[in-house]
């Protein structure tokens, strides 16, 4: 047993301490929050796991010089780093996270819960008492400020005093101790102990033997990672551990790094690094291929690095094997050649390319393709910028100098000046092809989007292609076939919608096709001289489904989830099949390392959910589900029950002619605009109208309803819209109604 006062002192002075192959910090607010009730109140709050060895023994993350034992967190990483930031004020030496989930906590000496800072509801109300302050002060600060409190002077004393005594609370601790327990021993101990969160992967374990050799590995390998970041890409650590494991052994398996010493790796690790760089600046300067979004087949990456590590010096010798490379490159992401069953086709990937040199990979492919490699029209069916054909459009766009409908100008960024920043443009703007009875995967089709500067972007607005397209041609004579555009003007009306989509497939096919061919064969026409990188943002402002996601995944942040992947492709393991591109996705849970992938996908009909859920992961097809699901788990994180009111089974009778209008719109949505909103039913039978409807305001996020009767031009059926009417404005706040007319404004509804 070990007091926590004890335990941090150890901290302090560096003789508990975290192994390096530990995850970071990942709790949320609510989590500290519940740790904190349960203290206070005296609840079980677990014991701890302890690994007992020499220095030597493991890597150590925070550690000083000293020699001497070592006791390293195996199991209470994520409380013991809690408590000692509240009660130290800042984050222990070993901390990796984000240190706001501890950060401002308050304790309510009135009512005795804890919160954290919110400045409207504490800042004049000395009641709220500053956690770590009490930690780090002691009582004396708070005698003064409860002097306006006579008659409970003693009971708020008398409540801090039994929370700075959480000091002396006793922690069990079990210590796994002897020099039989290596690395992998302590490991297998380790996931065993967190079977209920997501077990150590096997690049964490393999990363983990590496820094017991050479202690800076991880710090040196985010610094890369960071170093890609600032350019615009994103990769893992897994990921840059594929590249170094391609370079040092030629096996795809982690496992062959247990032969490799730590200078070999460091060597391996630096040209990893030069190989990895070699081939982002071809495909950015060659391919425009110049951000993370359309930066496709991650893990074909490895498979170049191999590559290029064979090469005499290291590089490409020519314009025209550099081609051939990025030729293999292209087909491997769209085809899903790396998606599935990594390991095993890496390792083939990286036999043929000891044996047979990028001619035997582009061989390879072609017969695991079964001797197709064609670019068909079909193949850009997909939806939205997740799909795989999305980064072949932008690709295209770049290296054939597509032309802006405003300027004529080609899309370089050398010629647009100060216009460097592109947008993605509906072709046929969202606001005419929904009223049409358009569905989503057929409104954001590939074949639907084009790049545009910003300003022109801007000033077409919602005007329909056949009267912007031929003002364009006008002005700028062949500016519609750099874009791939049908000429004839029928399938510029919003009813040939779908056989204009037809149309410039066949001619986004033919162009991709050619362009890939001449990669191959020596043949694709060079840009003069690299490609400049250029920004692209989405043209979102009007979308209700994409501001849906983003104020949902801000939401999820705010609460201490991690970050998802937006418009991210989900891939089968075994076939590398595409199953769902998914609107946001979070492939180790919610909270990193704890629960299942989760996935949030809202044409579930264009998904494989029985797949995805045979998988493991946790799949939601409504925003309103998914905040619910995470509403729920942090309410039961933080132990108290959510402050919402407690809706009456019998209405108030002022309020039941409001009662009769939220079920009356529920009714006309699905008489009139084919929508049934059975969420929004089962709401109004479990809290009643009036509650449902504040519950939708205090919502950060629209409701997946307002979504749907935006997309329906219906937005005069949303609660929002009766919110505004007059007869009911004596049922809202101020702050409601405004939340509900800027809902309104912000996507076009004028009341009308």
């Amino acid at each position: 047993m070990a007091t926590l006062s004890v335990l941090l002192h150890q901290i302090d002075n560096g003789t508990v301490l975290l192994p390096e192959f530990q995850r970071g910090y990942v709790w949320t607010r609510d989590q500290v929050r519940g740790l904190m009730r349960s203290l206070y109140k005296g609840y079980p709050v677990g014991g701890l796991l302890l690994w007992e060895t020499e220095p030597e023994m493991a890597s150590i993350r925070g550690a000083s010089a000293e020699a001497g034992v070592r006791l390293l967190l195996l199991d209470g990483q994520q409380r013991i780093t809690t408590l000692y930031g509240i009660m130290r004020g800042k984050p222990p030496a070993f901390f990796e996270g984000d240190a706001s989930a501890f950060t401002g906590l308050r304790f309510n000496v009135e009512d005795e819960t804890f919160e954290f800072y919110g400045p409207a509801k504490m800042r004049d109300d000395a009641r709220w008492v500053d956690v770590t302050r009490l930690f780090t002060h002691g009582l004396e600060p708070f005698f003064q400020a409860f002097a306006q409190y006579p008659d409970k002077l003693s009971t708020y004393l008398s409540r801090l005093n039994q929370l700075k005594n959480l000091e002396n609370r006793q922690f069990h601790e079990e210590k796994i101790t002897g020099p039989d327990k290596n690395v992998d021993v302590v490991v297998d101990i380790f996931n065993r102990v967190n079977s209920g969160g997501t077990a150590l992967s096997k690049g964490d374990l393999a990363l983990a033997k590496i820094c017991a050799q050479w202690s800076p590995a991880r710090k040196v390998m985010r610094q890369h990672l960071d170093g890609w970041a600032d350019k615009g890409f994103t990769f893992s650590l897994d990921w840059l551990l594929r590249n170094v494991t391609a370079v040092a052994t030629g096996r795809s398996v982690f496992t062959a790094l247990d032969m490799v010493s730590d200078g070999e790796f460091e060597t391996a690790l630096a040209k990893s690094v030069l190989y990895v760089d070699t081939l982002l600046g071809a495909a950015s300067g060659r391919l425009g291929l110049d951000h993370d979004q359309v930066l496709m087949g991650r893990y074909a990456l490895p498979v170049i690095s191999r590559l290029l590590h064979l090469t005499p010096g290291g590089g490409f010798p020519d314009g025209a094997y550099r081609d051939r490379v990025l030729f293999w490159y292209v087909h491997a992401a769209l085809w899903g050649r790396h998606a599935g069953s990594t390991e095993t086709i890496l390792a083939q990937d990286y036999d043929t390319a000891g044996r047979a040199g990028i001619d035997g990979l582009i061989a390879s492919l072609e017969r695991w393709r079964g001797g197709n490699l064609e670019i068909r029209p079909h193949d850009f069916d997909g939806s939205t910028r997740g799909s795989r054909f999305y980064p072949l459009l932008y690709m295209l766009t770049r290296v054939h100098g597509a032309r802006d409908f405003g300027t004529g100008l080609p899309l370089h960024a050398e010629m647009l000046g100060k216009l460097t920043n592109l947008q993605v443009h509906h072709i046929f703007p969202k606001a005419l092809l929904y009223p049409a009875g358009y569905d989503r995967a057929d409104v954001n089709a590939i074949a639907n989007f084009c790049f545009l500067t910003q300003n022109t972007n801007l000033v077409i607005g919602k005007r329909a292609p056949e009267d912007y397209f031929a003002e364009a041609e006008e002005k700028h004579p062949g500016v519609l076939a750099s874009q791939w555009i049908p000429t004839d003007p029928d399938l510029w009306r919003v009813d040939r919608y779908l056989d204009f989509l037809e149309a410039r497939r066949e001619l986004l096919a033919a162009s991709a096709q050619s362009f890939l061919a001449g990669l191959r064969d020596g043949g694709a026409v060079a840009a003069a001289g690299e490609l400049p990188p250029v920004a692209v943002v989405a043209d979102d402002a009007d979308d209700v489904r994409s501001a849906q996601v983003k104020a949902m995944a801000e939401e999820l942040t705010r609460l201490g989830y991690a970050d998802p992947a937006l418009d991210s492709e989900i891939a089968d393991p075994v076939t590398g099949r595409s199953l769902a591109v998914a609107e946001a996705f979070w492939p180790e849970g919610l909270q990193a390392g704890q629960g299942k992938p989760v996935v949030l996908e809202l044409d579930p009909e264009a998904a494989d959910l029985p797949r995805l859920e045979e998988l493991g992961y946790e799949v939601f097809t409504s925003v309103d589900a998914l905040l619910g699901y995470a509403s729920r788990r942090s309410e039961a994180a933080s132990g108290e029950e959510q402050d919402m009111p407690i809706p009456s089974s019998s209405p108030d009778p002022d309020h039941t002619a409001f009662e009769a209008a939220m079920r009356s719109i529920y009714d006309r949505a699905r008489s009139e605009a084919n929508y049934h909103a059975s969420y929004f039913l089962s709401m109004l039978a479990e809290h009643g109208g009036l509650a449902t409807a504040r519950r939708l305001l205090k919502s950060p996020a629209v409701s997946d309803g307002f979504a749907a009767l935006w997309e329906r031009g219906r937005l005069d059926l949303t609660v929002e819209a009766l919110v505004l009417r007059p007869e009911f404005a004596e049922l809202f706040t101020e702050a409601e109604t405004e939340i509900a007319r800027h809902r309104l404004e912000q996507f076009g509804w004028s009341g009308r």
